[in-house]
């Protein structure tokens, strides 16, 4: 049994596609919601609540291995719970910023959870994203609307990533052997800036999407009062402000690893245009 955390995400929901489509059963993925949540035919959908890890307890029993999405909840009670339960190997969604920015809050908390893990007795893989693609996402209600697109540091160009390219990654890593005890770092193919990715969803859309760079003071006003002074500041330093040549990189680690090129943000852009619309 495998056991796929933020199974309605942007990667777990990918991930339950691979690992259904190449019959990688029996599968289960965790929904806080079993009612709302719509997953391939035969993957089995159980309820929990990370707030809760006692919550839990029904969804990892039988499991061998599991793809976690960390954070969300008492990380260290959450691995607790899978290694009483028998787990043998988790698959950890970390951060690329753990190492080309180990100085910020949310790259030590991830990296306290990779250390959790690495102590816990239970086999390990992590895999460390860079920006995903899907953060454009913020820019729907400006786009929906009209609206010009505003974003600081417009011409910053980073190896965005596309979040099947994430799940496809976790999929070999839980499924073929050799990648227990490995850190991969994962970026996309190409980089991109703020505003390529504004054009390439334009051109999605067919139509013009207006564009504006701000200041780091404005997006920070913004971003503040979503994510808190402290994270908005760590977000602004790893898209623009305090970049360095180890997350400008390109890495070529999703081919090598599934043999498939990493998708461009172009082609995200393409498949969620409707998000936009």
């Amino acid at each position: 049994m495998i056991l796929v955390t933020g199974a309605t995400g942007n990667i777990g929901s990918a991930l339950l596609k691979e690992l259904n489509a190449r019959g990688a059963g029996p599968l289960r993925g965790l929904t806080r919601d079993a009612s709302r949540a719509v997953f391939p035919e035969g993957v089995e959908s159980v309820e929990g609540d990370f707030a809760q890890p006692t919550s839990l307890k029904p969804a990892l029993q039988g499991v061998r291995s599991m793809f976690l999405v960390s954070r969300l909840g008492s990380d260290a009670e959450i691995l607790e719970a899978a290694r009483q339960a028998g787990v043998e190997h988790v698959v950890l969604v970390s951060s690329i910023t753990v190492q080309t920015h180990p100085h910020l809050g949310p790259a030590g908390e991830n990296l306290a959870v990779e250390q959790l893990l690495k102590a816990s007795g239970m086999a390990w893989t992590i895999l460390r994203p860079t920006q995903f693609a899907s953060n454009a996402l913020m820019w729907v209600a400006s786009i929906r609307g009209h609206e010009t697109v505003r974003a600081p540091y417009a011409e910053t160009a980073l190896p965005t990533i596309h979040p099947a390219d994430i799940a496809a990654v976790a999929r070999v890593t839980l499924t073929e052997r050799g990648h227990q005890g490995r850190t991969y770092a994962l970026t996309g193919p190409e980089p991109v800036t703020a505003r390529q990715q504004v054009e390439a969803i334009a051109a999605a859309l067919g139509r013009e999407v207006p564009f504006a760079e701000i200041s780091r003071q404005q997006a920070h006003a913004q971003m503040a009062g979503v994510f808190g002074a402290e994270a908005a500041e760590a977000v602004l330093d790893v898209t623009g402000g305090d970049v360095n040549d180890e997350l400008l990189l390109v890495r070529d680690t999703v081919s090598r690893i599934t043999g498939t090129p990493a998708r461009p943000f172009q082609q995200w852009a393409s498949e969620n245009a409707n998000a936009f619309r």
